[in-house]
Parts: C-alpha cells; sequence; structure tokens
C-alpha cells in the first residue's frame, strides 16, 4: 500500500489563549462568552487577516493560527497585544500568546507537528498580554520587528525532548517594558544571515553528506561574530532538496542576507560555489568558487569553511554601512549611528576619525553600556594616540580609553571583536603589554575566523611577541580577505616586520601593497618614507614625506615614538631612523 504523499512545510505558528476565561465563566458566563466573541470579531480576527494569517480552528478561548511568514506571526502578536480599545468587555479579554517556527505537516484544514506543540507550550509560558518565542523565532525576526524580546533561558516542555530556548515580550504596561531602551535596541536592528543547504549538482550522494558537512561548519563558525545573526540549522534545512526564490526564504526566515551554493565532482576533483545575496532585493554581493581534491576532502572542508566564513563578516559590514547610507541617512538612532561611524572606522586619517568619534560618540549617550559601541570609540581613540596626528583634544584622552575599555569588556565578554581592540588599545596605547597580549590572545580563541582579529594578533606581536607569530598573522589575514576592509593594517604590518629585520626592498613591496588598499594610512606612508630611505632613494622618501605632511602636517620623528608601544623599542627604531634621513622634523 503506497502512502498519501504528505504536505509539509516551515510554518509559523501562533497559539493564543484568554488568560482566567475560566474565572470569567465561573463569574458570569453570559457576559465572558459575549465579550470573547466581541473580541474576536473586532480585534482577533481583522488582526490575523491583516498580517496575512490563517485561523486553523478555535480551541474554547484559545486560536490556532498559520503563517507563511514569522515576521507577519509576531507583528501580528504585538498589534494583538498594543490594542488599546475603551470598550469595557474587550478591556477584560487579555492574551497569553506563543509563536513557534518550524515543520508542520498538513491535513485537510488541521495543522500537526512539533512546531505545532512546541507553540503551544510557549503560549502558556506568556505572561499576562505577553508573548513568548523560541529562539529560532528570535533569530528569525532579528533586524525585521521592533520590539525588545528578553532572554528566558533554556526551559524543558512538556512532552518536548529537547530543551527550548525562550524569549519574551513584555506588555507596555509592564514596569519591566516600560525601563527598557526607548529607541530600537541594537539587537532589533542587527543584520542577521541564513545559510541554505548546499545544492549537489554532481548527481554523487557522498557529495551530499559532504555539502551538509561544509554548511554546518560554515553555520557553526559564522555563529560565532556578534555582528549579526545566524539562523540555525534546523530553520534553513528546511529547504534542503526545494527550489526556492532567495527572496521568500528571506521573507519567511525574517533575514536579511542569504547565503546559498552548491557542489560539483568531476573525477577526483571538486568545486564548491559560494555567493551572498541580499535577501530583500536579491542582488549578489559576492561570489566565489573553490577547487580541490577528494582525496583531501576534509583539509577542502576547513579550507573551504575558513575562506567563507572570513569574507562574509566583512561583506556583511560592507552591506550594512552601504544601507546605512542609502536607506535611513536621517536617522539619530545608535545602530545607525554606529553604521555611519564604521565608514570612517579603517579610513585612518584625522579628518575620517574626527568625523566617526563625533558619531560614536552620540550613539554612546543613547546606549551608554553598548560594548560594541564602546569598543568602536576605544578603537578611535587609539588611532588618536598611536598614529602621530596633531588634533584638538588628542592629549589627555588615555582615561576616557580607560573608562570605555572597562565597560566595553563588562559588557561584551565573548566578543571577539570587543576583546581585539581593547587588548590593542591597551598594548599601543596605554602600554598595558600583559594585560594586553591575553585579551587579544582570548579574542582569537573566541573567533579564529575574524579578519579584525586576526590582523589584531599581527599587530600585538609585532609591537610585544614573536615576529614570527605576527607574519603567521599577517599572511593569514591576507589570505583571508585580500581586499577586505582593513587590508592596509596586515599589510603595513608585513612591511613593518620586513623594516626591523632590515630587508628594506621586501619592507616596499609590503607597504606598495598596502598603498593600494588606502593611500591615506599614515604607518604605511612611514615605511615607505624610511625603507626609500635606508636605501638611498631620498628623492622617493621625501615624496612620500610630503604626502604624509599634507594628511598630518605638525606630525613629528617625536609624536611618532610617543605614540608607539615601547616594550621593544627596537621594534620602531629602524622606521624613525628612516624618517629622520628623509627629513622629517624630529620634534
Amino acid at each position: 500500500m503506497v502512502d498519501d504523499v504528505v504536505d509539509r512545510r516551515l510554518a509559523a505558528i501562533l497559539v493564543a489563549d484568554v488568560v482566567g476565561y475560566s474565572r470569567m465563566v465561573a463569574a458570569d458566563e453570559a457576559a465572558a462568552l459575549a465579550a470573547l466573541k466581541l473580541h474576536r470579531q473586532s480585534v482577533f480576527n481583522p488582526a490575523v487577516a491583516t498580517h496575512s494569517g490563517r485561523l486553523v480552528k478555535l480551541m474554547g478561548d484559545g486560536a490556532l493560527v498559520q503563517f507563511d511568514s514569522v515576521v507577519d506571526a509576531v507583528d501580528c502578536a504585538l498589534a494583538l497585544q498594543n490594542t488599546q480599545t475603551a470598550d469595557a468587555p474587550l478591556q477584560e479579554i487579555i492574551l497569553r500568546i506563543g509563536i513557534n517556527l518550524g515543520d508542520v505537516r498538513f491535513d485537510g484544514g488541521d495543522i500537526y507537528g512539533d512546531g505545532v506543540n512546541v507553540a503551544a507550550r510557549l503560549e502558556s509560558l506568556a505572561e499576562p498580554g505577553g508573548i513568548c518565542i523560541s529562539s529560532v523565532v528570535k533569530e528569525s525576526i532579528v533586524g525585521r520587528v521592533n520590539a525588545l524580546f528578553e532572554d528566558g533561558g533554556e526551559v524543558q516542555l512538556k512532552n518536548i525532548d529537547r530543551p527550548i530556548r525562550i524569549w519574551k515580550w513584555r506588555p507596555p504596561r509592564s514596569t519591566t517594558a516600560k525601563s527598557a531602551a526607548p529607541l530600537k535596541n541594537v539587537d532589533s536592528m542587527q543584520p542577521s544571515l541564513a545559510v541554505l543547504p548546499f545544492q549537489n549538482i554532481s548527481g554523487d550522494v557522498e557529495q551530499e553528506y559532504f555539502a551538509d558537512g561544509v554548511v554546518e561548519d560554515m553555520i557553526t563558525a559564522l555563529s560565532r561574530f556578534r555582528s549579526f545573526a545566524v539562523i540555525a540549522r534546523n530553520s534553513s534545512f528546511v529547504y534542503k532538496g526545494r527550489a526556492t526564490d532567495v527572496r521568500q526564504v528571506a521573507r519567511e526566515l525574517g533575514v536579511r542576507y542569504v547565503l546559498e551554493g552548491s557542489i560539483r565532482r568531476a573525477a577526483n576533483r571538486l568545486r564548491i560555489t559560494a555567493q551572498l545575496v541580499e535577501g530583500g532585493s536579491g542582488a549578489h554581493l559576492w561570489a566565489e568558487h573553490y577547487d580541490g581534491s577528494t582525496e583531501d576532502i576534509f583539509d577542502f572542508q576547513d579550507r573551504i569553511t575558513e575562506s567563507v566564513v572570513a569574507i562574509v563578516e566583512p561583506q556583511i559590514k560592507s552591506a550594512e554601512i552601504a544601507r546605512s547610507r542609502r536607506e535611513r541617512p536621517e536617522s539619530i538612532e545608535a545602530y545607525d549611528l554606529y553604521l555611519q561611524t564604521m565608514v570612517n572606522f579603517y579610513a585612518d586619517t584625522p579628518e575620517r576619525n574626527h568625523a566617526g568619534l563625533t558619531l560614536i560618540t552620540q550613539a554612546i549617550a543613547l546606549e551608554p553600556n553598548n560594548a560594541t559601541y564602546l569598543a568602536t570609540a576605544v578603537m578611535l581613540l587609539m588611532q588618536r594616540g598611536t598614529l602621530g596626528w596633531k588634533l584638538p583634544a588628542v592629549e589627555g584622552l588615555q582615561a576616557l580609553c580607560r573608562k570605555y575599555i572597562e565597560r566595553a569588556l563588562s559588557h561584551g565578554h565573548g566578543d571577539a571583536t570587543v576583546a581585539g581592540i581593547c587588548g590593542n588599545a591597551l598594548i599601543q596605547y596605554l602600554k598595558e603589554y600583559d594585560r594586553g597580549f591575553e585579551l587579544v590572545r582570548k579574542a582569537v580563541a573566541f573567533n579564529p575566523n575574524n579578519l579584525d582579529v586576526v590582523n589584531f594578533a599581527g599587530v600585538v606581536n609585532l609591537h610585544c611577541g614573536s615576529l614570527d607569530d605576527a607574519v603567521t598573522y599577517f599572511l593569514r589575514a591576507e589570505r583571508l580577505s585580500p581586499n577586505g576592509l582593513g587590508a592596509h593594517w596586515n599589510l603595513t604590518g608585513l612591511a613593518h616586520v620586513e623594516m626591523v629585520r632590515g630587508n628594506y626592498e621586501e619592507a616596499l613591496v609590503w607597504a606598495r601593497k598596502s598603498m593600494a588598499s588606502n593611500a591615506e594610512y599614515s604607518p604605511c606612508l612611514w615605511m615607505l618614507i624610511a625603507a626609500n630611505a635606508l636605501l638611498g632613494r631620498m628623492e622617493e622618501a621625501q615624496r612620500h614625506l610630503a604626502n604624509l605632511l599634507a594628511i598630518s602636517p605638525e606630525v613629528t620623528v617625536a609624536s611618532i615614538r610617543a605614540g608607539q608601544a615601547a616594550k621593544f623599542p627596537d621594534r620602531i627604531e629602524p622606521v624613525l631612523e628612516g624618517l629622520l634621513l628623509a627629513g622629517m622634523p624630529e620634534a
């Protein structure tokens, strides 16, 4: 006997129930029934229809609703819970709402499955007038819903064989909710990413497992980044084997970006392609392919994961910066201010530093304990103190930088970027070498694929660690993202190492590459000036010196020396010697 084909697909499930309905019935059954009927006709049903929901069934005072979009489900719940009415009977109807996103079986007009069961259990955990959602729903609405959900931790639900992490929204009348941030919080604005199962186009089933393994590794590695949220595997893998429109997937999962790809085998060769797509428009932001042998399949898998993960984060960062400038230039919300700051973050020039610091200071005023904003300010303050610029109020900023470092570390535990920036600043700006080195070591452990963190590890080893280790980190950064944001850091770092080792020709090779990435980066110009001067090419050295003085007119050898880490003075002395030889003022 052949089983009927089962209609099973991903759906958002909303379960609602009336708080204290049994008590209302006991007090006045007719009035309770009338109030419930009126609420459904004038509030509940219109909200469901407005948000494209389908009322599956009523269960006494409860209701089960199915949505194709998880964002629609949450927006519907918020609309229901925020409805204000002067009608006395309606004021008696207070709902609890639970929402889950999962695989659901459709049978006639009804729906069944684990996704429905979890939603029903979540409803009972919501506060009166509140909403309780699963972690997969939370991940799916990041950046798409203007509401603050608080972490409720992991709970064991009745008849569910695994712990479920829950998030709760409290009604506006709750004092806890009123004490929340008055503007959109960072989390609600945070970009989000779904990694879809890679398509096996080789026809070899064994490669299916390999492709799945690659994607699982990517999801795990990308989840280490705090700058965006990654949808869990059990949600994105619902699309395995299905022909999908990326824009529809983005809507259903509530994500801003989608990473997709394919695998092809020819003889003993494998090719993996990957592409990052903007969910709203379907525009391709980045694409690449990777070739390897089936003989070293596990090494190949690791290499693909490392390469894709390292470049996706900078690509998302660049896309978010462009998006902020394009879509919300007038916004004063903290996250927008942060994105506008990032336009200046990697520039490393006095004017851009001033603009960035002004913006991020406004963001910190709105969210004073946001670790990302604090660390961004730390980086900009460190630039001011270490690059030899003569800007107003450069002196005396160490105390402010130290305050921001302590606050950022207190509120950003486990964040690789925060630890990396703070450790770097402690070494270069505040001369706390041991603590700074340990922080950067931890940052690498938190996320070894974070390009900025890899660069920071190279910098701190250059200043107070092993030069060989510095080269290892800088070369890794160059391999992971040769043209990414901040490439001038690792390229200049490699030039600096060669200067310390007396290899001035090699230093020029790296410095020229750095200049192609950022022609106004002061340390890169230091290397070009010093290496040419020490090689006797004075005309070339003085040409670069003129470029440097145009960027920072009052720079001196003394100001550069004062801004550099001094644990190993011999690491900067060859550069300073060349600068003096080229004619830079001593003081």
